[in-house]
């Protein structure tokens, strides 16, 4: 089976799906690797060292998408690219398609067998499988050194001849991946930290870390995913009085908050902004699906009320080398979770399979998907009565 790597088109994209050292391994399992000519080059490999593992050269994507029957994508695809693909290949990428119905729809009419990165089911087996949770790392890492670049102080104390500079003081909005890695950035550069979360269950772990755990108290607010559930009109209300007279004495503010499939909660508000102290910094993590901060703009660095307010979408793309590493390893193992004794396999008793796989034989067969386009559940066979030579048995009432 050939895989397909294509030079990633999409504007500041940087990473490429596959780095050279896991070539090896792929051909282990029975996979050959085309590679898009130019396609490591923003990321630090050489169309070389591809050949050197023993990648096949190609000159353009068009090539590319004529000859690989399973392509890995970075970025989500456009319709476009569905429609450059061979009819009833294979895609690994970021679908997005809670909200991509679109292009739901292209991958049906070409009967691609896609997988969305961002569907693979949190549970423990998958861990290694869980691209969001390799490239939220990243995020977490360099939205604190934007914070910290951005921010007219220090970030820890420092006694010097001058005299005492006290630290700076940090508030981190969301602790999962993301946040959890703010939190641990935020200590080695020396910042007073607190971390507010609607799930309890992150307390041990945000205290581990060195950081004071803002309680907030709300039961089962915890989905069955391990993500953040959406509150009450009470509940939120009762969110941001809390964060508000946390915010105040905040230097730093970097929010993480995400719900998939729904529009960011919104954390930090324009009262807060207000009483924040003028030239805190706040990095939105959450800014291409709405923001966690009112007035946060995607991509952009705005200035509202004194403060500084950062909408990055991609800070995967500004650490190239090492998102691509671990982007590569992550799709890497995904891919081996469904290649068996015979190679490439779709297994629907999989559970990792059935949780991420989107469309498969020219339909859309994720439940949750199905949902939101408004289309009716799959209509599956039900298993036969097993065959038997003995008469029935009595009814307990008999």
């Amino acid at each position: 089976m050939n895989v397909g790597i294509l030079k990633e088109t999409s504007s500041g994209e940087t990473r490429v799906a596959l780095v050279p050292a896991l070539l090896e391994t792929l051909k282990e399992k029975g996979y050959e690797t085309l590679v898009e000519s130019g396609a490591g080059l923003a990321s630090g490999h050489e169309d070389s060292d591809y050949r050197d593992a023993g990648a096949t050269i190609l000159p353009d994507a068009a090539s590319v998408y004529s000859k690989a029957d399973l392509i890995f994508r970075v970025p989500v695809p456009t319709v476009d690219d569905i429609g450059k693909m061979r009819e009833g290949s294979v895609l690994v990428s970021y679908l997005w398609p809670l909200q991509n119905h679109d292009l739901n729809q292209k991958l049906v009419d070409k009967k691609v067998t896609a997988f969305s990165l961002d569907m693979v089911p949190r549970i423990t087996r998958a861990q290694s499988m869980d691209v969001r949770s390799a490239m939220n790392t990243v995020d977490g890492y360099k939205a604190t050194l934007l914070a910290a670049s951005e921010l007219g102080k220090f970030c820890p104390m420092l006694m010097t001849a001058a005299g005492t500079i006290r630290p700076s003081r940090a508030l981190i909005l969301g602790a999962g991946v993301a946040g959890l890695q703010v939190i641990s950035t935020c200590r080695r550069l020396g910042c007073i930290v607190e971390a507010f979360d609607v799930r309890p269950a992150v307390k041990e772990q945000v205290e581990s870390l060195g950081a004071k755990f803002v309680e907030f108290d709300v039961a089962d607010g915890e989905d069955a995913g391990g993500y953040a559930k959406a509150l009450d009109e009470d509940q939120q209300a009762q969110q941001l009085k809390l964060i508000h007279k946390h915010i105040a004495e905040c230097d730093i503010v970097i929010a993480t908050a995400l719900i998939p499939g729904r529009k960011a909660p919104v954390l930090v508000t324009e009262a807060m902004l207000q009483d924040m102290r003028n030239g805190s910094v706040v990095v939105d993590l959450a800014a291409s699906q709405g923001g966690n901060c009112e007035g946060s703009e995607p991509d952009k660095t705005v200035v509202k009320h004194g403060v500084t307010i950062m909408g990055p979408t991609n800070l995967p793309a500004t650490v190239p080398v090492h998102a691509s590493q671990m982007y590569s390893k992550v799709v890497t193992n995904l891919l081996f979770e469904f290649t068996g004794e015979n190679g490439f396999e779709v297994n629907t008793d999989n559970e990792v399979t059935a949780g991420c796989m989107i469309t498969h034989g020219g339909e859309i067969v994720h439940d949750r998907v199905r949902e939101t386009m408004g289309l009716p559940k799959r209509q599956t066979t039900p298993e036969p009565e097993p065959e038997t030579d003995s008469e029935p048995a009595a009814s307990a009432s008999a």
